[in-house]
């Protein structure tokens, strides 16, 4: 691979900030970390599966962890110590981005604990707990944007603390995060706070969506008899994700065009950008960088797991892309609710899926960390 090309810093001469989808301590340690950041990399994200696949993957946290045992730790103090201190290093390896750019960028993500999706005041007060642990300014505590994430959202922002609101699929779910994000700003201001060190992205999955609506395409396609409705059908795979993520980017332009945000921005308070997540291909068919060549656009995110790192720096395409075609994007939309496919349940679905998913990563870590303690 030619790392000379700079696709990476290219993204981000587009208005685009290339962030990495996975942390490990092997990669912190070993210098690799460092060097995609010199490379380009302007911010990390984490989660449960993440953790669970670097701390179960590997023998490095095991000393650390025997050592925790020793000091009287249970199983989520453990966790929490192991994730903190990966987070802190990423932060520390992060802060001259977060200098540079100040503070629009440098951040590491780090989850509250799964099980307290449903729980407001217990994602409130992991989510302060586990700032104040890490202490970097240069984190976001990632919540899940489900319709109980607005209070908690509100009530980090106006405490100062970035927020990355995750498992976002809908405009309607993006839309409860922006304007939380806005009132939690707001609160802020009105105690005479200040507001410009405070950061928030909404994280948009992306290949889930076509995942699902193309396996139920694939059920009426099975089922339709005429051969002309089933090539119309066939031709709408692996499509409607990225007519998604267009259709809420213009509904970003809207919630933070001046008549709605003008009042924030005069105080220095920053736009909420969306970051596109859940960005690898899933379906071998599509190409390994379709959901970063086709979401290029300014102020905007992309989370990239190594592969496609590795992927969009060998063969990506660069350009503005995200508002190509926004004509298409909606007959699109259209066209797959005619189809009988209701784009708003498949959106709650993949939500509740993605909290399941998660929820199973980090029961599945506990065992994990169960296991070595011995």
């Amino acid at each position: 691979m030619n790392h000379n090309t700079g696709r990476l810093r290219q993204l981000h001469h587009l208005g685009q900030s290339p962030w990495y989808d996975n942390i490990d301590r092997r990669l912190i340690d070993g210098g690799e970390l460092k060097g995609l950041i010199d490379r380009g990399i302007m911010g990390v994200t984490s989660n449960p599966s993440i953790f669970e696949k670097s701390i179960g993957s590997s023998d490095v946290y095991d000393e650390k962890i025997r050592r925790l045992k020793a000091a009287g730790k249970d199983l989520y103090a453990i966790y929490d110590e192991l994730t903190a201190d990966d987070v802190r290093d990423a932060a520390g390896l992060l802060m001259g981005v977060y200098e540079k750019t100040r503070g629009a960028d440098g951040y590491v993500s780090i989850e509250v604990l799964p099980e307290y999706a449903h729980d407001s005041y217990k994602t409130i007060e992991y989510a302060r707990y586990i700032y104040d642990k890490v202490g970097r300014k240069n984190i976001m505590i990632k919540v899940p944007g489900t319709g109980l994430s607005p209070e908690a959202i509100r009530a980090l922002i106006a405490d100062g603390i970035s927020v990355n609101v995750t498992l976002i699929f809908s405009q309607e779910q993006y839309e409860l995060a922006s304007q939380a994000y806005q009132d939690g700003l707001r609160d802020r201001m009105r105690r005479g706070e200040d507001i410009q060190h405070v950061s928030s992205v909404a994280s948009i999955f992306v290949s889930r969506i076509d995942t699902k609506v193309d396996g139920l395409l694939d059920v009426f396609i099975g089922r339709e008899m005429d051969l002309e409705k089933k090539a119309a059908m066939e031709s709408l795979k692996g499509k409607i994700a990225i007519a998604n993520c267009k259709l809420i980017y213009q509904r970003f332009k809207q919630l933070f065009a001046d008549d709605r945000f003008g009042d924030i921005k005069a105080k220095g308070g920053r736009i909420q950008r969306p970051l596109w997540a859940s960005t690898s291909t899933k379906n071998p068919a599509y190409s390994d960088c379709l959901y970063v060549d086709n979401l290029i656009g300014h102020d905007t995110v992309n989370t990239l797991p190594h592969q496609t790192v590795l992927a969009y720096e060998d063969h990506g395409r660069l350009g503005f892309t995200l508002e190509d075609d926004l004509e298409g994007a909606v007959v699109l939309r259209a066209e797959i609710e005619q189809c009988g496919i209701n784009l708003d349940m498949v959106c709650r679905e993949a939500q509740n899926e993605g909290l399941k998913a998660f929820e199973n990563s980090f029961r599945s870590l506990l065992d994990t960390l169960k296991k070595k303690i011995g």
